[in-house]
Order: C-alpha cells, then structure tokens, then sequence
C-alpha cells in the first residue's frame, strides 16, 4: 500500500511539475524574449494576419515569385495536411506532374532558356516550405520583372538582399524565403 501511494503521489507531483509549470514557464520565457517566433511568425498588414513567414503560399500570378510546388492536400499548403508526395522518381503520376510544371514555367516565361532548377518542380518533404534557392529565385527574375515593368536588376537586386545565407556560415543551404521576397515586390510598387 504505501508503494501504491508513493507512486500516485509522484504522479500528481511530476504531472503538476511537468504538465502545468514547466509548460507555462517555457511559454512564458518565450513569449517575454521572442513573442513574434513564439506566436508563429505571423505577418500582419493592415491589421490583419494574411499568412506566416514559416508556411509557404501559392503565389500563381506572374508578376510574383512562385513557391515550391505543395503536395499537400486537399489544397497547396494546407497546414493540417503536412507531407510530401512520396511518389518515387520513376512513378508515371510524378513524371506527368514534373511535366506540367516544367511548362507551366516555359509558357510563363518563354524567353527564359536557363536550366530550370529542381526545387520549382518538386515538392518539399513538408509541402509547405516557404522557401527556395537563390537560384530558383534568381530564374524568376526576368518574368516577374517584365510583368511589374521593372528593370531585371531591380529585381535581382531585391532578391540578393534577402538572401538567407547559412547559419553560421555552416548548416544549411542559402534561401530566399518566398512569401518575404513577394512582400518587398509589393513595397517596390509603392515607392
């Protein structure tokens, strides 16, 4: 018997312990250093949440950098639906999907003769990356340029400022996070 109370005692105790205080000591220290991570990295414009620097959106219109392409379902990142498409590379439904991204972009973009990079057809392992490489950005350039009426280096310009490089200078690969790199598009409208 008094193993049996011992042993419920502790529960109550560590349950106590580690459910109720560790729990609201951790979200108050973050809230207090780091609120807008804590909260989930929210952009608000206009009073308004319109989407998340940590979630990737499909952006369709040409005049805007697109996104890596999302597996999720039943729409593109769905956040309740988090994960790739585990289609392996030799499956006829991956292949017919590469396709039509790959001319989605040339149509988009008929005059681009680079090579297109592998992450603006593919999905991430996710589906919900909000970003891409350098390079995926850096193909974009001329399309979103000729359609906002810009000149290619001002676009390209914006694009190496918010280039995230490693962290560290060690892990990692440098992106351009998606959803910024469209919000500071809109701010050169503006101006």
């Amino acid at each position: 018997m008094a193993v049996l109370r011992t042993s419920i005692i502790s529960l109550v105790v560590f349950t106590v312990i580690l459910g109720i205080i560790y729990p609201l000591a951790m979200t108050g220290i973050a809230q207090s250093v780091f609120p807008d991570k804590a909260n989930g990295s929210i952009i608000i414009k206009n009073g308004k949440a319109v989407g998340s620097y940590l979630i990737g959106q499909p952006f369709t219109d040409p005049g805007y950098f697109w996104s890596r392409p999302s597996a999720t379902t039943p729409y593109p990142y769905n956040g309740a639906s988090s994960s790739g498409s585990n289609l392996g590379q030799n499956n006829p439904d991956l292949q017919k999907a590469l396709a039509e991204r790959i001319a989605a972009l040339k149509s988009a973009d008929p005059e681009n003769t680079k090579p297109i990079p592998i992450d603006l057809i593919t999905s991430s392992g996710s589906g919900l990356d909000p970003h891409i490489s350098p390079s995926a950005a850096l193909y974009q350039v001329h399309r979103v340029a000729k359609h906002r009426g810009l000149n290619d280096s001002v676009i390209a310009s914006l694009v190496e400022k918010l280039i995230e490089h490693r962290q560290f200078g060690v892990f990692g690969e440098p992106v351009v996070n998606v959803v910024k790199l469209n919000m500071g598009l809109d701010e050169l409208k503006v101006k």
